[in-house]
């Protein structure tokens, strides 16, 4: 499943949602290599934080917070 600049991810295990910086080759990762950033609260400060993952080890995600609500009257 290739992963696009932009979209959000997680790790298979879970973990926290990730947008997706960069994708490409990484002599540590066999395979593709996914650059990542997310925020994590430290304090009373968001500090983003950054990792690069196999492909393998990540799926598409949701955006966090989002919800729908349909309301039908009638």
């Amino acid at each position: 499943m290739p992963f696009e600049k932009g979209d959000l991810v997680q790790l298979k295990s879970g973990g926290p949602v990730m947008t997706v910086e960069s994708t490409g080759e990484h002599y540590t990762h066999e395979g593709t290599a996914v650059w990542c950033v997310w925020f994590e609260k430290v304090g009373s400060k968001q500090v983003a934080s950054r990792e690069i993952f196999a492909e393998t080890v990540l799926e598409k995600a949701q955006r966090p917070g989002i919800a729908s609500v349909r309301v039908i009257r009638g």
